[in-house]
């Protein structure tokens, strides 16, 4: 290619993605003029994408490009002058002359030359005042193709290939003057290449959590090393008053000495490790962000062309209608915004065509003739929140019972009883239809149930409510991303295993004679109703636990209506996972969705949830469910851990009290540092549990005092305490403190899994 082709293909391809920019301008500010067509700013920043698209066109040579800006821009400013009311018939000829210019500025597009003559023509007539407005001279969707087109009534497919996407949209920015929020330079990154570099940015950060252990060996020996130099100074003592020779004297110096100096290395070594720790582990939290951000994208990017399809459809069933979208700028994993489009723009077809109203029956309803979807989108809990929801007519829940009685899907007796939630559902099975007859955009029985599908897939779930009259509403929940979850990790048969939070409903400890049989299964009762209870190890294929414990840890996980208690060994606690994809060869492994890598490097199952609870259907109706054994023989006399609690606050003393005492830990407290001592000489614990800040004796001098003590300077103590500051930590660690936390990221799993570093388990 020479330098003059080369420069012509870049000032193309800059044109191409001003052409996207100012069209998708044209179509908002349009849409806008159709319902009031003489807002002047709509008006103006109409003309004025025009007439940019007209001089960029000029530039890069393209005449089509030029002529079609250029009448556009003649009717936008008889518009603005007053020369021109803009009826409808503008509105669709300027919508229909956006698209053509997006067609003239896609690269390989040789087609347009026709439909630009026919335009021009179109426009002609409608900006001639003399010329008759004749039926024809509508622009014509079938010589005018439009580029956004509705789409079409099937929905598949649903799941497109994996694209080669953009760092950043390019819709999203201008270039030139126009690069809006700074310029920013955009570069294109495949798919796969953003995928691995979130994924090493995720090994990363699991790798720098595996120095802790290095640190606390560091920090045991540095305690070690300081009681060998405090046993040297009693040996000194003991052979000067023995009346040693001065050779022994002195060879006990040397040695005196080499330890100390040995303890300087030792210091500075734990020292540097620790401040390396804590830089790595930082700079590779920061690099995950940034890794998982690149992969977000504004909601918005998934509504181009919605908008200006609700409006097309609404026209074409002479319905006016209007989509209002709230959460724009909600951040999305670019892989869920993808899956999305297809069942968004089900539902908003499905609104438009089903939901939406005539024009004299809304007015006869006390509605206006305009109809209005709105669509918001939200964050919560690390999902995204999207209500889709039509002022319409709402479902008709009487011809809802008769469809559903004239399939044969439920006996006409037993319909009658149905709530209007139980009703509702059946608008997702798959065929099922309220039209009796097909048309082009519904009736062909493919729908709703594609819908649901696709949102399962995405690991989330899709709501119906309506009220009669009013509308419908649908609500949907899907992860913001596919790249991370967020679980509840727990124990079975000795091996991790994750449970998204999306299908958990709660943790409950169920005691053992709390658990009753009910036509040969085991349930328990739980806000007024029985659950069936099931053991993980049987579904999971794990080895059962063998203790004597007297209740259960059971994980209640919710699949739409069903609700089942998964009894487990151990909570172990929440944690956000970077989700690894099980090895294509393994095929799908049953009940398992994917992998991923706990903080100590450690492998994690996360469980497939609709897989685990088929093999629960499955258990059932062979029969083969078995029963959970209930402990209680012989455990009481198994001895508890004990842990000293030293705070002055009372409400942290008894938070961790509490959280300590649920795990099964004996837990005893102290008001201050003073109050501590006294206990620690008085009693032994397991472990020691101390603030910094308190009266009578801060927790440093409690820590330095326990370390000179020999009956408690191998006690493990963890300091917590709401200093965050670098010195602070390192303070507490050369006093002698096994673990810091700061109360500033405090929570009730960091705080037990701390404890189990240091102690272990309250009976193991």
């Amino acid at each position: 290619m020479t330098p003059e082709q080369m420069r012509d293909a870049s000032l193309l391809e800059l044109f191409s993605l001003e052409a996207e920019a100012q069209t998708q301008v044209l179509s908002a500010g349009l849409m806008a003029l159709e319902r009031n067509p003489a807002q002047p700013d709509q008006l103006e920043a109409c003309m004025r994408a025009a007439h940019s698209l007209k001089g960029a066109a000029r530039i890069v040579g393209i005449d089509a490009g030029v002529s079609v800006a250029h009448v556009m821009e003649d009717c936008l400013v008889a518009a603005q002058e007053g020369r021109l009311l803009l009826r409808p018939e503008h509105i669709d000829a300027l919508l229909q002359g956006t698209d053509l210019l997006m067609r003239i500025a896609t690269p390989g597009d040789q087609d347009s030359e026709a439909a630009v003559a026919v335009f021009l023509a179109q426009m002609a007539a409608l900006l001639d005042p003399s010329a008759p407005l004749l039926a024809n001279a509508q622009p014509s969707t079938a010589n005018l193709p439009p580029v956004v087109q509705p789409a079409p009534p099937e929905p598949e497919p649903l799941s497109p290939p994996e694209p080669d996407v953009e760092a950043e949209p390019v819709p999203a920015r201008k270039v030139g003057k126009r690069g809006g929020e700074g310029g920013e330079r955009v570069l294109r990154v495949t798919a796969d290449r953003l995928n691995s570099l979130l994924d090493l940015s995720s090994k990363s950060l699991v790798e720098t959590q595996r120095l802790k252990p290095y640190l606390a060996t560091l920090q045991r020996l540095k305690r070690m090393h300081g009681q060998g130099m405090r046993g040297l100074d009693g040996l000194k003592a003991q052979l000067e008053e023995s009346g040693q020779g001065p050779e022994v004297l002195e060879a006990l110096a040397q040695t005196q000495q080499l330890l100390a100096e040995t303890q300087q290395i030792l210091l500075q070594q734990a020292a540097d490790l620790d401040e390396f720790g804590w830089q790595a582990s930082q700079r590779a939290q920061l690099l995950y962000d940034t890794a998982l951000a690149c992969r977000m994208r504004p909601f918005a990017d998934v509504l181009t062309g919605q908008s200006r399809m609700v409006r097309d459809l609404g026209r074409s069933l002479d319905k006016p209608v209007r989509l209002l979208v709230e959460g724009e700028k909600t951040q999305v994993d670019r892989d869920v915004l993808e899956k999305l489009e297809a069942p968004l723009t089900h539902l908003l077809r499905n609104a438009v065509d089903h939901g939406i109203e005539l024009p004299e029956q809304r007015l006869l309803a006390g509605k206006p003739s305009e109809g209005t979807v709105r669509l918001r989108a939200s964050h919560q809990a690390g999902l995204l929140i999207l209500e889709l929801s039509d002022d319409g007519a709402g479902i008709d829940l009487q011809r809802l019972r008769r469809s559903i009685v004239e399939r044969a899907l439920s006996p006409a007796e037993t319909v009658a009883q149905m709530s209007e939630a139980e009703l509702l559902t059946f608008l997702f099975l798959p065929g099922f239809s309220l039209r009796d007859t097909v048309t082009e955009v519904s009736g062909r029985g493919v729908g709703l149930d594609a819908v649901q599908h696709m949102v399962r897939e995405l690991r989330g779930s899709i709501e119906l409510t309506q009220v009669a009259g009013q509308g419908c509403c649908f609500h949907l929940e899907v992860p913001l991303t596919l790249s991370v979850v967020r679980s509840l990790v727990v124990e079975v048969g000795g091996e991790a295993y994750a449970f998204p939070l999306a299908h958990i409903e709660r943790t409950v400890e169920v005691p053992a004679e709390a658990i009753v049989q009910i036509e040969g299964r085991q349930h328990f009762w739980h806000e007024g109703r029985h659950i069936g209870l099931v053991a993980a190890s049987q579904l999971l294929n794990r080895p059962a636990a063998q203790g004597d414990e007297q209740s259960l840890r059971v994980v209640v996980i919710r699949e739409r209506d069903q609700l089942y208690g998964v009894a487990v060994e151990r909570l172990i606690g929440e944690r956000v996972l970077v989700v690894m994809p099980l090895d294509a060869r393994l095929g799908k492994v049953q009940d398992i969705s994917a992998g991923a890598l706990l903080d100590d490097g450690s492998v994690v199952l996360i469980v497939d949830v609709e897989d685990l609870l088929r093999s629960v259907d499955k258990l059932l109706s062979t029969g083969r469910l078995e029963r959970i054994e209930r402990g209680g023989r012989g455990g009481k006399g198994v001895a508890r851990k004990r842990i000293l609690v030293v705070d002055d606050s009372l409400t942290v003393r008894e938070l961790q009290r509490k959280l300590l005492g649920n795990r099964g830990y004996d837990v005893a407290v102290a008001v201050d540092g003073m109050d501590g001592w006294n206990a620690l000489r008085s009693d032994d614990f397991d472990l020691l549990i101390t603030d910094i800040d308190m009266p009578r004796m801060d927790g440093i001098e409690l820590v330095t005092l326990v370390r000179r003590d020999n009956r408690l300077q191998s006690l493990p103590v963890m300091v917590v305490s709401y200093k965050d500051r670098e010195e602070d930590r390192r303070r507490g660690l050369d006093a002698g403190a096994d673990y810091y936390l700061a109360k500033a990221s405090f929570h009730d799993d960091a705080l037990l899994e701390a404890v189990v570093e240091l102690i272990g388990g309250a009976q193991g």
